[in-house]
């Protein structure tokens, strides 16, 4: 393990920063998230894995060459185990706790190894969406992109938005999942939680 105070110095993580091509706006850093209030209080997440910076400026130059003007914007990184813990016994036995890692596993920002992300348009505004970052309703949820489309829930231009997104993150290697348009992992998540150290 690693303390999130000690991995400004560690070799394997990288400040967010000093990424080419990605802006950075941590919703946890500051009142505007889910909780309504600041969660990394004192603490310095602007960070990620080594080989997930890696990944994510190749996702940024993708997008810049393949839609030129549009950038990347981390939203979340590095989640150090003490937040998650923290979050989780304010969601637990909430409809919240389903857009959560139970802590007990690990969640793959405790690695470094996932981000929240969105696309930023060229004239500075956010994408968007279709639904808010950490709005916890089924308009999150990209496994329900098409019947959200058929049903008018989201627009063609919504979805095109999110696809754009997903498409550089793939190209950088990340994954997504099934419930959140905004997150990605980088690697497979059990390797992940056998062979990274957790930031506490």
């Amino acid at each position: 393990m690693i303390r999130c105070e000690e991995v400004a110095t560690h070799a394997l993580f990288r400040s967010l920063g000093s990424l080419a091509g990605v802006e950075v706006d941590l919703r946890y850093a500051g009142p505007h998230n889910f909780a309504g209030r600041v969660l990394y209080e004192g603490l310095d997440c602007a960070w990620i894995r080594t080989e997930a910076a890696a990944g994510l400026e190749r996702a940024a130059q993708w997008l810049a060459r393949k839609r030129p003007g549009y950038r990347l914007k981390v939203l979340d990184a590095l989640r150090p185990q003490r937040i998650q813990e923290a979050i989780w016994r304010d969601v637990v036995g909430t409809p919240a706790q389903a857009y959560f890692a139970d802590p007990a596993r690990g969640s793959i920002h405790s690695f470094g190894m996932a981000v929240d992300i969105t696309l930023v348009h060229p004239s500075g505004q956010e994408c968007d969406m279709g639904s808010g970052y950490d709005e916890m309703s089924i308009r999150s949820h990209p496994s329900h992109d098409a019947l959200h489309l058929a049903l008018g829930v989201l627009t063609a231009d919504q979805l095109m938005s999110r696809g754009w997104l997903h498409a550089a993150m793939a190209q950088g290697g990340f994954a997504g999942i099934p419930n959140e348009w905004w997150h990605f992992d980088f690697g497979d998540r059990e390797q992940v939680r056998r062979e990274c150290p957790m930031v506490i």
